[in-house]
C-alpha cells in the first residue's frame, strides 16, 4: 500500500542541517505516525512522503519555506527584566511561554543582561534548510475513528 491522503504512515527520519550535523532522529526511538495529506507534519517531507510504500528509503532537502519556515524578526524581542513573569533569574537557553495578541507563545531566551532579556519567538530551525534521510516502516487505511478525529 502507499502513501496517500487520510492513510496512516510510519517513518523513521534522521534530520540534517547544512553542515551535516544530526539535529533529530527517530531511530533508537518510537517511529514517526501521521496521517498523510493533513499537514501534521512540514509540508516538504510530507510532498516527498507520497507514493511511497514501506520499505522505501530515500533522502530529501526542504527549504525553509516547506520545512520550518523563514525566520521573523519581529519574532526576536528585547524586553525589560521586570517585565518578565518569572519564579527564577533567566538564563540563556531557558523556554518561556510569552502572551501575545495571537495568543501564547513559546521563546528561548537567547541574551541577558542587568535591566533585559532577549527572547526569540522562532523555531529553532526557522530559516535553515534541513536534508531528511527518511524509511517508510508502513502504510495503513486510517480506523473510522482516526478519520474522524485524528491520530490519538
Amino acid at each position: 500500500m502507499d502513501i496517500a491522503d487520510r492513510r496512516i504512515a510510519t517513518v523513521h527520519f534522521t534530520l540534517h542541517d547544512e553542515q551535516g550535523q544530526t539535529l533529530v532522529s527517530t531511530h533508537g526511538h518510537a517511529p514517526l505516525v501521521y496521517m498523510h495529506g493533513t499537514g501534521s507534519i512540514m509540508p516538504g517531507l510530507e510532498q516527498a512522503l507520497a507514493g511511497k510504500s514501506p520499505g522505501d528509503t530515500f533522502r530529501v532537502t526542504i527549504a525553509p519555506e516547506q520545512g520550518f519556515g523563514p525566520r521573523h524578526d519581529a519574532l526576536v524581542q528585547t524586553i525589560p527584566r521586570a517585565r518578565l513573569q518569572a519564579s527564577a533569574p533567566p538564563t540563556v537557553g531557558a523556554k518561556l511561554s510569552a502572551q501575545t495578541a495571537r495568543g501564547p507563545l513559546d521563546v528561548v531566551v537567547t541574551a541577558v543582561d542587568e535591566g533585559h532579556v532577549t527572547v526569540d519567538g522562532n523555531h529553532p530551525l526557522a530559516g535553515r534548510t534541513v536534508d531528511a534521510l527518511v524509511e517508510v516502516v508502513d502504510v495503513r487505511l486510517a480506523t473510522p475513528e482516526e478519520q474522524q478525529f485524528g491520530l490519538a
